[in-house]
């Protein structure tokens, strides 16, 4: 690990992410150092670099870059290097936001719809970073993303995911909010719309007291009784907005627990400048295992293990 690192510390006092500004930076010695690298195909270098600055120093590159090379770094990467290690550096090159927009869309592409990567970014992300990944992806792909959203999807579980697409706050009452979802429980069809309407409209304190007011009403998890009254991808997508209301860096760590490579690169990528320490965290007690050495466990190798270890950046 680069030792600069450990200075930087002091950049970000507070942070809960993994990835922090790098305190002696200069764009342009990076750019030297990349080019040099990557015209030799040599990943160790770009790993270092790029997982070492935050996503504002990494832009910084990716212009200056193109302003002393007259060349995409993204272009230089993808003919230097290949694979996953490919793959996870050309996602730190996007903007946070930008990341977001391009995992909805791969998560809409090909057979079948990739609902649970939906589900985590559109659960997971506040009303205001939807908004701007909803600009971003108009921008970039010049597409509309509710359409899109729309057409991968149906019924009870398209109005799902519109809706959180579109979260509100409107200010609510917690016990008429409780005894709303618990009518929706014990009538002779459970009915989904007092859920989309509630979970998505109010702040997340508010939601908690009114989850946990529902449960001691009914004697039973908020996650059992969605199992027990709702079926098919509504009812997925109500239990992981629970969850995601309840404890999202427990949610975020048990999709991490797959160990499976897009999900991996995704949450690390995803939240390693916002709160990877609270999922690592998560992920250490809900498993035993640290994060860091569950990684190397798990069948990462070579470079492509490296920048997976310097994004979680330490053991717990």
């Amino acid at each position: 690990m680069d030792p600069e690192y450990f200075k930087s510390y002091d950049m970000s006092w507070g942070t809960l992410g993994t990835m922090r500004p790098f305190a002696n930076f200069h764009p342009d010695r990076d750019v030297l150092e990349l080019q040099a690298a990557l015209e030799k195909k040599d990943a160790v270098t770009p790993v270092r670099i790029l997982t070492n600055r935050n996503s504002a120093q990494r832009q910084a590159i990716v212009k200056t870059y193109q302003e002393m090379t007259e060349k995409d770094l993204v272009s230089a990467v993808k003919k230097a290097l290949s694979g996953e290690l490919e793959t996870v550096l050309l996602a730190l090159l996007k903007t946070p936001i930008e990341y977001d927009a391009h995992r909805l869309k791969q998560a809409m592409e090909g057979l079948g719809t990739d609902e649970d990567t939906l589900l985590e970014i559109l659960c997971t992300r506040s009303g205001q970073q939807l908004k701007d990944i909803n600009t971003t992806y108009n921008e970039l792909y010049k597409k509309d993303l509710a359409k899109d959203l729309k057409g991968e999807t149906s019924g009870d579980f398209a109005n799902l995911i519109l809706a959180l697409l579109n979260k509100g706050n409107v200010a609510g009452v917690v016990q008429r909010d409780i005894e709303a979802l618990s009518t929706s429980l014990n009538g002779k069809k459970a009915d989904a719309e007092p859920w989309i309407d509630i979970l998505t409209s109010r702040d997340s304190d508010h939601l908690n007291r009114v989850l946990m007011g529902l449960e001691l009403q009914e004697g039973e998890t908020v996650d059992k009784a969605l199992e027990k009254r709702f079926s098919g991808d509504i009812r997925l997508g109500l239990r992981i907005l629970v969850q995601c209301i309840q404890n999202p860096h427990l949610f975020l760590a048990q999709r991490l627990e797959t160990m499976k490579t897009p999900i991996v690169q995704g949450v690390l990528v995803s939240h390693c400048e916002e709160d990877l320490l609270c999922v690592r965290a998560a992920y250490l007690k809900q498993t035993g295992t640290s994060l860091y050495t569950a990684l190397q466990q798990k069948g990462f190798k070579g470079d492509h293990l490296q920048a997976l270890l310097a994004i979680c950046r330490s053991e717990d």
